[in-house]
């Protein structure tokens, strides 16, 4: 876990720097246009959904326009940050037991089967 929490920072400080080259932060706020997320919970969201599935901001947004709801990418990522938030919700303890990463493990697509079984030797 403090490995994944290391990665998360590491990544958003890259991002973050590569951001200032770019143009602005797209993280500065005032955010527009939230369907599921308080603006404290933005950033980080945005730091793992990124991990989680291995893209950079604008596959689910319009670069740029970060409040457009133009792609429908982001339509179903708001979903499935509001399936993440149920799930975690139901664990007594209060902490963050699935994440994007849970499923994607990096992949846009999850993989839903098993890996094959490695050959008898």
């Amino acid at each position: 876990m403090r490995l994944l929490t290391a990665l998360l920072a590491l990544t958003m400080a890259f991002t973050l720097a590569a951001q200032e080259k770019k143009g602005p932060n797209p993280f500065a706020g005032p955010y527009k246009n939230l369907k599921l997320l308080k603006p404290e919970q933005v950033q980080p969201a945005m730091m793992a959904a990124r991990v989680g599935f291995g893209q950079a901001c604008n596959y689910c947004h319009v670069q740029g326009e970060w409040a457009s709801d133009d792609n429908p990418k982001k339509a179903a990522s708001v979903m499935m940050f509001d399936l993440v938030g149920q799930i975690n919700a139901k664990f007594a303890d209060g902490k963050m037991h699935v994440t994007c990463y849970t499923c994607h493990r990096g992949e846009v697509e999850p993989n839903s089967a098993p890996p094959p079984a490695a050959p008898a030797q």
